[in-house]
């Protein structure tokens, strides 16, 4: 059992009837309305096809500054830099730019520091590199917001300087030529929650007001969708929107690269959906920044080489392997650093020569396993700390970093996702300053929970056809999370080892209907529970596709023994 709490939400029969009067799938039906959506054109607007209405990119704040600035680069033919992250958002941020860039025929260059050598952001070294290689303009993708003395460098240096990001602000703006962010206090724009893509795109959305929006996101909706999918922004509204167009482009018709490197997936047959870019994708398109070589993944994203594409998604999936590696390697070895009991508040691990490019997963692994928030620090030879911070549940990790920047070198990101640079004698004062602000925001610390949509009373609902059916609510993902439902008191008939010992194949059966499961990372001795057992499975309804053959899977989240009722 992984969760000590089950929460199960529960619907409103009546409503949900009412639903499949109306024609609505009673799966479906009986999902919404356990989430609260009773309304029939509500439903209609998450399942419609049809495009929703983007918002104008000059809503958002300095956005007439930026487009001026870099129209005036171009017709000067200055020399521009494109400056961004190295993790897949601000990967595609940084390919979507060079593509709009290479179309004006503009004189540009991509620089991403590297994440082992430089790390997270603008600094002021690179700029240097940058003046010294003729460049006039910067113009930043996925960072800088925070970068207030890095902009004042830039100004020192005669260089322009446009920030385009979607990270927190601090109390003080970066002095550049534009500052384009969404979480600006006096920016009007009403989608806080654009991924760092997001802001990108509508930045060439700002630069082409004689070119339909659907006509752009015809060319770039690809590249927004994964970024936005892999720094798991809320899927709900304008975002929603541009995920549902770039996952149809990538199944339709996938650039050159991203074709490539579906093919060292086993997603190569599959549909692509959100979760495809969650477990397939984003993970190879980062283990290009993890290891220190980002530009293997902007190639391979800008390619039109077919053999080119292929030897750069090769080349990516080998460094997602020794990446997987490394990981497994520092999380057992931070696990085995905490105490027998499981954690009640933030655990903050810290090790001289951990690899700093997997601290982040590490990270979410083990807030993931505890429920409770990690920060991960890496500590190099001079004694300076970089660490990765995730959150769990409604902590606010940001604010918490902020509570504590006196002991910090410096800090960025947002409320799940953050990261810190600390001296390697300021951790043991800022574990106990998190752990007394955690305490005090969350009370007496609660058992891990985990919230159920509903409970499946008769297994006919789970029927082949009404799984399909979900596919409409498309694309899942934070916000509109994927079905987790529950079944009671089944009857478990079979458990098998697979992967090597990693994975169980399961059997159970339920009013004389008998339903196959598969719980991935549990091995079957880990269960706690066996043959002939009656159990309680907590799951997300799925169809397996074998051999040309479609049948109804249950991914399993938790499995315990039946509860009485």
């Amino acid at each position: 059992m992984r969760f000590q709490n089950w929460d199960v939400r529960g619907f409103d029969r009546d409503a949900a009837v009412n639903l499949c009067r109306e024609g609505f799938n009673p799966l479906i039906s009986v999902l919404l309305v356990s989430r609260g959506v009773t309304d029939g054109e509500e439903v209609r607007s998450l399942i419609s096809e049809g495009a929703g209405s983007l918002y104008d990119p000059f809503l958002l704040a300095d956005m007439g500054k930026a487009v001026a600035r870099i129209n005036a680069a171009i017709a000067a033919s200055e020399r521009i830099a494109v400056f961004g992250d190295y993790d897949v958002d601000g990967m595609t941020s940084c390919a979507m730019l060079s593509i709009w860039l290479r179309s004006k025929k503009a004189d540009y260059e991509v620089y991403i520091p590297s994440r082992l050598d430089e790390g997270y952001g603008l600094s002021k070294s690179a700029l240097d590199k940058l003046k010294a290689n003729g460049v006039n303009l910067v113009v930043t993708v996925d960072c800088g917001i925070t970068a207030v003395e890095e902009a004042a460098h830039a100004r020192a240096l005669g260089m322009s300087l446009v920030i385009t990001d979607h990270h927190e602000c601090k109390t003080e703006l970066p002095d550049a030529d534009a500052v384009v962010d969404p979480k600006r206090p006096d920016c009007a724009y009403p989608n806080k929650v654009l991924a760092g893509v997001g802001v990108a795109f509508k930045l060439i959305c700002a630069l082409e007001p004689g070119i339909p929006t659907g006509e752009l996101i015809d060319k770039y909706a690809d590249l927004v969708a994964l970024g936005t999918i892999a720094d798991v922004m809320p899927v709900a509204g304008e975002n929603r929107e541009l995920i549902r167009y770039g996952l149809k482009l990538i199944n339709e018709e996938p650039r050159l690269g991203l074709r490539y490197l579906l093919a060292e997936t086993i997603a190569e047959r599959r549909r692509v959906t959100s979760a495809t870019v969650g477990f397939a994708l984003a993970p190879r398109l980062n283990a290009a920044g993890r290891m220190g070589r980002t530009e293997l993944a902007l190639e391979l994203l800008l390619t039109g080489d077919d053999s080119e594409a292929a030897q750069l998604a090769e080349m990516l999936g080998e460094m997602n392997d020794r990446r997987r590696e490394m990981e497994l390697s520092i999380f057992e070895e931070a696990a085995s650093m905490l105490p027998e009991a499981a954690p009640d508040g933030p655990i903050v691990l810290a090790k001289r020569g951990w690899y700093q490019g997997v601290t982040g997963i590490v990270a979410a692994k083990m807030a993931e396993r505890y429920g409770v928030p990690a920060i991960i620090i890496s500590i190099d030879d001079d004694g300076v700390g970089r660490g990765s911070c995730r959150s769990a549940g409604s902590f606010r990790i940001y604010e918490a970093l902020r509570s504590c920047e006196d002991l910090l070198d410096n800090y960025g990101g947002h409320d799940m996702a953050s990261g810190v640079t600390i001296a390697d004698g300021q951790i043991e004062e800022f574990r106990k300053r998190i752990t007394g602000i955690y305490k005090e925001s969350s009370g007496d610390s609660p058992a891990r929970g985990l919230r159920l949509d509903f409970e499946v009373e008769k297994p006919e609902l789970l029927a082949i056809e009404n799984i399909a059916a979900l596919e409409s609510l498309e694309p899942f993902g934070a916000g509109h999370a994927p079905p987790c439902i529950c079944i009671r008191d089944a009857l478990l008939t079979s458990v098998q080892s697979i992967g090597s010992g990693k994975h169980s194949r399961l059997r159970i059966e339920k009013s004389g209907k008998f339903l196959d499961c598969i719980f991935f990372s549990m091995p079957a001795e880990d269960l706690g529970v066996g043959e002939g057992m009656r159990v309680d499975v907590a799951f997300e309804p799925q169809i397996n596709v074998f051999r040309g053959r479609s049948s109804v899977q249950l991914h399993v989240f938790d499995m315990r023994p039946a509860l009485p009722d």
